[in-house]
């Protein structure tokens, strides 16, 4: 895949986050392709991976993902992103949360996320759940 290509298959990719349409999702990643958060169990397969997703958007239903940019380096392709949303869904807190990560992806043969392990800060995502963004770090 191109630098270019690349880049148009991870702007397509955080548009899909933005859908409220799991399988969406799920559709970038190859059949047994995995996803895992913040070094926890992998969802192996699309049917697991869009439950993954779908979680993100029920708990932010006013959810964006933007690219901010995907680059190629040691460890392998990393998708950063920055998610922002209000956490109006089930039980939510009604807090606005702004968190940025990234994904470190293996990509197959045709073209698919065979792989992607995502990182954030999960304690200042916590923060931002009770607090909000706009909070200070003095809390």
């Amino acid at each position: 895949m191109t630098s270019i290509e690349l880049s148009q298959f991870a702007q397509r990719y955080a548009k899909a986050w933005c859908s409220q349409n799991p399988e969406k999702v799920a559709a970038f990643f190859a059949e047994r392709g995995s996803i895992s958060i913040n070094n926890g169990p992998p969802a192996v397969g699309r049917v697991a991976i869009a439950k993954e997703a779908q979680a993100f958007m029920t708990t932010f239903p006013d959810m964006v993902v933007t690219m901010d940019k995907v680059a190629r380096d040691e460890e392998g392709t990393k998708f950063h992103w920055t998610l922002t949303g209000t956490n109006t869904g089930p039980g939510g807190t009604g807090k606005r949360v702004r968190i940025s990560g990234y994904e470190l992806w293996k990509i197959d043969n045709d073209g698919l996320i065979a792989e992607s392990k995502g990182h954030f800060d999960s304690a200042d995502y916590d923060r931002q759940l009770k607090h909000g963004v706009d909070v200070g770090r003095g809390d």
